[in-house]
């Protein structure tokens, strides 16, 4: 009986291994799209005009919810600017003030607020950025996708010209166009 307890016993312990090592793998992956994700969006702003009014003072990135892309957005603002602006990344929640921003991101777990956020950023200079499929065609002016599993973006030229900014032929070709 003994020697089958110790079986079992390692039998257990190899089991849970290898699920912490998928976890592992897993968890690497989701970090990894978080900074691809974060590295496209501050390679957007080389291509975006925002306002005269937004051209001065802080650059705000915000951020719905608590997400790891957070993190990545901060390093980043550690040590790159848009133009003379200094980064500043913000968590916020749907209802905060988000007229005063440069960028929106929604991402996919807050996909509940995107709608109610797009009309409060339309035609304040504010870019909505998404992560669910088909948001691009209706509501925001870029989103992140997966393509044959790498990560690529769909443009909305119409939703950013709506959004009061001017976008960079290039960016549109780098992009997906939704319209």
């Amino acid at each position: 009986m003994r020697s089958n307890f110790n079986f079992n016993f390692f039998n257990m312990k190899k089991s849970a291994l290898v699920i912490l090592g998928l976890f592992a793998v897993v968890f690497s992956a989701k970090a990894q799209d978080e900074k691809f994700k974060a590295l496209f969006m501050y390679n957007f702003t080389k291509y975006i005009e925002w306002p005269q009014n937004k051209q001065s003072g802080d650059f705000v990135i915000g951020v719905v919810g608590d997400s790891p892309i957070i993190e990545e957005l901060n390093a980043i603002a550690q040590r790159k600017t848009v133009g003379s602006q200094t980064i500043k990344v913000k968590q916020i929640s749907a209802s905060d003030e988000v007229t005063k921003m440069h960028i929106v991101y929604v991402p996919e777990g807050k996909s509940d607020n995107a709608e109610s956020l797009a009309g409060k950023v339309k035609g304040k200079g504010v870019v909505l950025i998404t992560d669910k499929p088909g948001f691009a065609q209706s509501i925001s002016g870029i989103n992140y996708i997966k393509q044959d599993g790498k990560p690529k973006f769909e443009v909305s030229n119409k939703h950013l010209a709506e959004e009061g900014v001017k976008v960079s032929a290039q960016l549109l070709s780098l992009g997906i166009g939704v319209d």
